[in-house]
């Protein structure tokens, strides 16, 4: 296999994985969430904007890249139906605290090796939303609120999201709305206004701030009429009813 299809197989499989793992800390129902999934593929595509200068071409950065993929890939795994006996010819988890708790093994040491790296910007990304989905949130906002720092835009604005959703799970609502309107004034290829607008609002009916939700669904509608995020503002607003 060419290098330039393995790179592109390996820029693929990230994307996809960080749109689910993403998605995976949001605050929002199972219901909404598969519906925001797909409004915000397009948003969520790191491939042509930011990958191309994380995986650089010196052997530093290459070797950082190589685990990221294997750690990326852990965190891939299929989770097997409860009671279902382990196959050894298809890798599995039983639970998913089971396979972040093992891909969080392999994104820490990429982390402590070439934290300095790209792909170690990467990994501490992972780290921070494995974190997350450990209920260690402590250690998920370190680890979001350094990578929220990086001077690519684009993975800091997906740290600062899944930050906002550590902050709800921990009752501190005020950061996580801070977060998200931070992210509607400068959005990125990664996080869309309109998805920072989507959480906002849920933000706000959490708190049972009807008005201020109602606000933000009606603004994403006049923002984004005929499309799939358009319309679930509309089930939103119908909800509020």
């Amino acid at each position: 296999m060419r290098a330039e299809t393995r790179h592109q197989l390996k820029q693929d499989k990230f994307s996809r994985r960080t749109l689910e793992v993403a998605e995976a800390t949001a605050h929002w129902s199972a219901e909404h969430r598969t519906k925001v999934i797909a409004g915000a593929v397009i948003a969520l595509v790191l491939v042509g904007s930011a990958l191309g200068a994380w995986y650089v071409l010196n052997q530093e950065d290459e070797k950082a890249s190589a685990e990221l993929s294997q750690a990326v890939r852990t965190l891939d795994t299929q989770l097997r139906p409860p009671g279902t006996p382990p196959d050894p010819e298809f890798p599995s988890f039983d639970s998913a605290k089971a396979r972040a708790t093992e891909a969080q093994k392999q994104f820490q040491p990429i982390v402590d090796k070439y934290g300095h790296t790209r792909s170690g910007e990467i990994a501490r990304y992972f780290l921070g939303l494995t974190s997350s989905q450990l209920g260690d949130n402590a250690a998920a906002e370190r680890d979001l609120k350094a990578v929220s720092n990086s001077r690519d835009k684009d993975l800091a604005g997906l740290a600062k999201f899944a930050l906002a959703s550590v902050y709800r799970n921990a009752n501190r609502n005020q950061e996580a709305i801070d977060l998200y309107n931070q992210l509607i004034q400068k959005p990125s290829t990664t996080v869309s206004k309109s998805m920072a607008q989507l959480a906002l609002g849920d933000t706000y009916e959490s708190e049972q701030k009807a008005a201020e939700a109602k606000q933000i669904y009606q603004q994403i509608q006049k923002e984004n009429p005929n499309t799939e995020i358009a319309q679930l503002a509309t089930a939103k607003l119908q909800e509020l009813k």
